[in-house]
Parts: structure tokens; C-alpha cells; sequence
């Protein structure tokens, strides 16, 4: 575990995080209107969004499915009976004047996540619970110098707000939190996960305290968006607060925002509790109540789940927990991966994924989605170097042709005459034309200079332009030295 050193001693951080996760559906929580990313502000705005009088919501089914889903991919309790209430509150892009949301009767009780932690470590982490709710709009202050622009757009987007227990000891832990929980998320469908178009963020809530002390007082940081900034923002937090405390001070509770230019958190507000919002149950909306035959049904819907899958590639195909980590890390990857190993050994798949296809990616700054090479043509190209098609080294040579222009590898290796000769006289003329040309090594490699062995192959390899099958090369020059 990682402490924070001050003047007093070390201190330890507390952190839980509360992540609103946008649902994965083409309308809105309560009404009709458009989900669609990107559209010409106030387009998709239904009169239940722009709160006109006497519109009543009317519930996404869609909407709860996509949360029952996300429950049990967490391991958590689903609540058969939830109730939604008005959290009330004023801010010029909530046009109701209250957010339908859900507080002490959540659809999802506790549940938990395992994080992987970098040195083979396993954390659990608790989840208090998650909860429906739909989103407010967006006000804009950059559209003019002296007004700030409505955009209602998001209002009524459904919302799963997923609150941890305070579990969380480091920064690099909530960062590792946040990764494994966009990883089930996007496996399962339920959000995209794209924290740059704000579909996924978090609030941060950061206290310190002696090791194993007293909990501290504790300040919620807003609007975090990418993990990146969650990792600097809590520990510059925690660094704050531990300053604060050693110089005689006292933490407030409140909601600060983090700057990341500045590399700092400022006070937004002083922290409101449950009773500044005058929670009551939404009189619009009947208690929502599902059967248990409901949520079996969606747990018959899951797909296999990145920690499930990711132990049946190490006991069934034999990966490496490393392999098998980076291969399941995106719901992409594996897709890709899984397509390639179908016809093919699946440690070769694995190897020119994670290492020549991954390679080329990076370089180019392309994901796995974007890659010129499909999954098929990849599982050709692996597929002849089983059959001895085409050797290893030439297979990196077609790889890059693939890369460049996207062709398959057989169309590859047939124009530039390519194929592995595997015929033994053609490899056996070469081979004793390489011994011929020299002599000295060849004395030298019986005078008992083993490692001479592998300049003979190289020399056989440069000669056939690396067509020739390495096995029967070692072979050929075993017998003949």
C-alpha cells in the first residue's frame, strides 16, 4: 500500500468513486428523443426534456435491461422493487428544477469488482450500489463573452451513477478501478466507455487519515474524464489535505473541481448532503417492480465476462497470464483474437498479434478496430506458416505488404513468389554450396565451435532470400557437418 510521507509520519488515502456510465440506448431515460452523439444543439430535445407543463416520463424498458445487465456483470443484488425519486435542485440546464433520479431504493445493491494490480496483486473492491438516473443538459460559457448558452441535448440521457465502497487506498488503484470497470461495461454493452465524449466520468471522493485511523473529512472532486486525471487529481488532493491537516488546519467538506493545466483542485461549492435535496419519490412514476424470470432472462444474455475469459485462454489455450491480459483488455482485441486462433494454434495467433500486429498499430497510431489488416487475412497468414507455406521471417515481409495495402497473403505470396521451398534436393544443393564456400568454418565448427552452426543457417537463409524451411536447413546441416 502506498502512503502519502508528511511532516507528521506517513498518512493513508480513502477514496471511493462514484462513475456515471451513460447507457447504451438510442433514446433518452423518460422519452423518445435521440441519443445520437454530436448533434446541432437543442435538435434533440422531446417536451418531457425541456420539462413543458403537464408532460409526464414515461420509462425505457431498454433502460432498465441495460442496468439488470450491468448488475449482474458486477456480482451485484438486484432489486426486484426501486423507486425513483426527485432530487431537487436549481441550475439553469435542469429546466424541471429537479433530477429524476433514484437514492434509497436503488434498482442495484452491493455487488464488487477485482482489480489486476501490476505485480500479480488481486483487490476486491465493493459497490455500495448503482442507480438510474437521467442527466442534466449542458450550460456553455465559451459561446460568448457576456451569456451562457443552453444546450439540452443530454437532458433526459439515462445515467448509471455505480458508487464504490471506500476501498480504494492509492490513486493508481481508483485509476486501475476505473479501467477494469469501462473494460465490463463495454464487454457487456451497457456504455461505450468514451470518456473524451463524456460518456463515462467520475467524482472522486478523497479523505486521508493515519494508517488504519479514524475516517477524515472528505472532499468530492467533480467531472473527472479521463484516468489520466483522476490519478493526478487525487493525489494532489490528498497532498493538499495532509498539508492542511500538519498546519494546524481543518478539511471542509466540499466539491472542488479539478484544473488540469494547473495540476490543482479548486472549491466549487461547500458539499450538500442527501437532505439539501429534498429527495421524495417521483409522484409521476409508479415503484418500479421486476420479476425474477426478467432477470434471468438477462443473465441467460451475458457474454462471458474479461476475467472469465481471460482464465480460459491461460488453462484452455495455454497463453501466458500476460498474453491473455493484453488479449482481453478490449472487447475489440478479443474479437479479433478469437477469429484468428478459430482455425489456427491459438500461442502463434497470439504472438502475431501482441507482437507484430500491436507493433504496427502503435506506430501508426491506429487501434485494433481502425487495423488495415482484418482478422481473416491475419488467420491466413498464420495459418501458412503452420503448413510450412511460407517460413517466419517471410512472413513478416507479406505482414507489412498486408499492412500497407490490406490484401490477403496468399494473393501476397503467390505475386512475389514467395513460397517456402521445402523441396530437400533444392534446400541440399544449397546447403553444400554454403559448406563449400567454407571450408575454415567448417574445420573450425568440428574443432568444436558449436555456435558456428547458426552462421551456416544464416548463410543458407541469405542465399534462398529466407524461402527455404528452417527445420530441414538444422536438419540437412546436422547430418552433413
Amino acid at each position: 500500500m502506498s502512503l502519502i510521507k508528511g511532516n507528521t509520519g506517513e498518512w493513508e488515502m480513502v477514496i471511493g468513486l462514484e462513475v456515471h456510465a451513460q447507457v447504451n440506448s438510442n433514446s433518452k431515460l423518460f422519452s423518445g428523443a435521440s441519443t445520437h452523439f454530436g448533434a446541432e444543439p437543442n435538435t434533440q430535445v422531446s417536451l418531457v426534456d425541456a420539462a413543458m407543463p403537464g408532460m409526464l416520463p414515461v420509462l425505457n424498458e431498454f433502460c432498465v435491461e441495460q442496468a439488470v445487465r450491468t448488475g449482474l456483470a458486477l456480482k451485484a443484488q438486484i432489486n426486484l422493487k426501486s423507486i425513483f425519486d426527485r432530487k431537487n435542485y436549481f441550475y439553469p440546464d435542469l429546466p424541471q428544477g429537479y433530477q429524476i433520479s433514484q437514492f434509497s431504493h436503488p434498482i442495484i445493491g452491493k455487488g464488487k469488482i477485482i482489480l489486476d494490480m501490476p505485480g500479480g496483486e488481486k483487490r476486491e473492491i465493493g459497490i455500495t450500489r448503482l442507480h438510474l438516473e437521467q442527466d442534466a443538459g449542458k450550460s456553455l460559457h465559451d459561446q460568448s463573452p457576456s451569456s451562457t448558452f443552453i444546450d439540452l441535448n443530454r437532458s433526459g440521457i439515462a445515467l448509471m451513477e455505480i458508487v464504490s465502497e471506500p476501498d480504494l487506498r492509492t490513486a493508481e488503484e481508483a485509476g486501475e478501478y476505473m479501467k477494469k470497470m469501462r473494460q465490463i461495461l463495454r464487454y457487456i454493452g451497457t456504455c461505450d466507455g468514451d470518456m473524451e465524449k463524456g460518456s463515462m466520468r467520475c467524482d472522486a471522493n478523497v479523505s486521508v487519515r493515519k494508517p488504519g485511523g479514524k475516517l477524515g473529512t472528505r472532499c468530492e472532486i467533480k467531472n473527472l474524464n479521463s484516468i489520466k486525471n483522476i490519478i493526478k487529481a487525487i493525489e494532489y488532493e490528498a497532498a493538499r489535505q495532509v498539508e492542511i491537516i500538519e498546519g494546524g488546519g481543518e478539511i471542509r467538506q466540499e466539491t472542488r473541481l479539478f484544473d488540469p493545466d494547473k495540476n490543482e483542485t479548486r472549491t466549487m461549492r461547500s458539499k450538500e448532503d442527501a437532505h439539501d435535496y429534498r429527495y421524495f419519490p417521483d409522484p409521476d412514476l409508479y415503484p418500479l417492480v421486476l420479476t425474477q424470470e426478467f432477470v434471468d432472462k438477462i443473465k441467460k444474455t451475458l457474454p462471458e465476462l474479461p476475467d472469465e475469459k481471460r482464465e480460459r485462454y491461460v488453462r484452455e489455450m495455454k497463453l501466458s497470464e500476460y498474453d491473455a491480459a493484453v488479449l482481453t483488455a478490449e472487447k475489440e482485441t478479443t474479437e479479433y483474437f478469437e477469429e484468428v486462433a478459430k482455425k489456427t494454434d491459438p500461442k502463434l495467433a497470439a504472438n502475431w498479434i501482441t507482437a507484430e500486429l500491436f507493433g504496427r498499430l502503435n506506430k501508426a497510431g491506429l487501434g485494433i478496430a481502425q487495423s488495415p489488416v482484418s482478422a481473416a487475412n491475419t488467420s491466413s497468414l498464420v495459418s501458412m506458416i503452420q503448413d510450412n507455406t511460407i517460413s517466419g521471417k517471410i512472413a513478416k515481409q507479406v505482414f507489412d505488404i498486408m499492412f500497407e495495402t490490406g490484401d490477403d497473403p496468399k494473393t501476397i505470396v503467390k505475386n512475389h513468389g514467395l513460397e517456402q521451398v521445402t523441396d530437400t534436393g533444392a534446400i541440399e544443393k544449397i546447403v553444400d554450396e554454403v559448406l563449400a564456400a567454407n571450408p575454415d568454418k567448417v574445420a573450425e565448427y568440428k574443432g568444436g565451435k558449436d555456435k558456428l552452426f547458426g552462421f551456416f543457417v544464416g548463410q543458407v537463409m541469405k542465399i534462398s532470400g529466407g524461402k527455404v524451411n528452417p527445420a530441414m536447413v538444422n536438419d540437412l546441416l546436422k547430418k552433413k557437418l
